[in-house]
């Protein structure tokens, strides 16, 4: 493949902020943008650099002019416009979740198993500067067994659901874990191998309503997930309570070390202790330069320039160069269509469990369809 020719669909908002990685790599192209908002499109292609400008997805990908699409399109759109592009042999980057329905998310599997073209799910809070240094601690051994993982979302969206309007049905308007990939996906590298088997979920009720006076569906909303080793993951998403913005929360606990993020509080840091680092336990600064030094991947070591200046930590840049290295053969797909159902479907299944009163329910795994 000469170039990756790039078609980036939501390319008025969402998807618009992949240009800085885009153009930071040599094999990708953007050749075209596709958007419902006529008025702002021809400025996002001019932004873009994109030749070729569509108000139809489906028109855009039929051209033969792309052989790549980045969706950053509304949850609704991704596993049908992911579906559609693969069917063509089209490469897809696509934004999170995978789906919003187990159903469709089976036919997104199916599409991305007899398609020639990568399958990418964009998760990018796998790849911020703190849980890189984490996945490599547990890549060493240093945490011992890892059995326990928690991740927090916790980002007030109430006034952002009356611009993005699509928010206000698909994440704020559904029982349950509409938006767990950031917080479950990091976890689920920090346990490789392992996945989430079976959930359950209960939500806080109704205390918020939205400018026309109806109610949002829960505050917040905690899901407990089994893992088939037998270890532990917790979740909790809150879009709608009035509080500081706190969207990266972790722990984890394994047999020789504990992690815990900073909450955002005043002097509050990262905190980690490891058997390693101390035979008994006691915190230790994550950001401490020895630390980094001694643990952190070269990503971080010497990130480039867009990598810093990149959205989401850091994780718009690495997921665009991991996705384009995956379709130019270089290295297998980090997050690819089995591991985005795995931080996919444990949501999805957790909307099931909050209406039946919190029942533990089977997670299905995509391997199996």
């Amino acid at each position: 493949m000469d170039k990756i020719r790039v078609g980036i669909a939501g390319a008025c908002a969402r998807g618009g902020s992949f240009k800085l990685a885009c153009d930071a790599m040599e094999a990708i192209e953007v050749v075209a943008v596709c958007d419902v908002n006529r008025d702002q499109l021809p400025k996002a292609a001019e932004r873009l650099g994109a030749r070729l400008q569509f108000t139809d997805y489906d028109a855009m990908i039929a051209t033969g002019e792309v052989n790549a699409v980045v969706i950053g399109t509304p949850m609704q759109f991704h596993a049908p416009q992911a579906i559609a592009a693969l069917k063509r042999d089209i490469h897809v980057l696509s934004e999170v979740t995978a789906g919003i329905s187990i159903e469709e998310c089976r036919d997104l599997t199916q599409a991305a198993h007899t398609s020639n073209a990568i399958y990418m799910m964009a998760e990018n809070y796998t790849y911020m500067r703190p849980n890189v240094l984490v996945r490599e601690l547990v890549r060493r051994g240093l945490f011992g067994t890892p059995y326990f993982g928690e991740g927090e979302y916790l980002h007030e969206l109430k006034g952002l659901n009356e611009i993005t309007v699509w928010r206000r049905k698909w994440q704020n308007g559904v029982e349950g874990i509409t938006y767990g990939t950031h917080s479950l996906g990091p976890i689920l590298q920090w346990m490789p191998g392992d996945r989430v088997i079976s959930v359950c979920c209960a939500g806080s009720g109704h205390h918020y309503r939205d400018p026309r006076g109806d109610a949002y569906a829960q505050d917040t909303s905690i899901m407990m997930g089994k893992l088939r080793s037998g270890g532990l993951v917790k979740i909790r998403v809150d879009m709608i309570s009035d509080r500081p913005h706190a969207m990266t929360n972790y722990q984890l606990q394994g047999t020789d070390g504990s992690y815990e993020s900073s909450r955002n509080g005043p002097g509050d840091v990262n905190k980690l202790w490891l058997r390693a680092l101390s035979p008994e336990p006691k915190w230790f600064n994550a950001d401490d330069p020895a630390i980094v030094e001694a643990y952190m991947p070269e990503i971080w070591r010497n990130p480039p320039e867009e990598a810093k200046r990149a959205g989401h930590g850091g994780g718009d840049y690495f997921e665009v160069r991991d996705w384009a290295d995956a379709i130019l053969g270089v290295k297998p797909c980090p997050i690819g269509i089995d591991e985005a159902m795995d931080m996919s479907l444990p949501g999805l299944v957790s909307q099931q469990s909050v209406l039946e009163g919190g029942m533990w329910i089977d997670v299905p795994d995509s391997r199996e369809w």
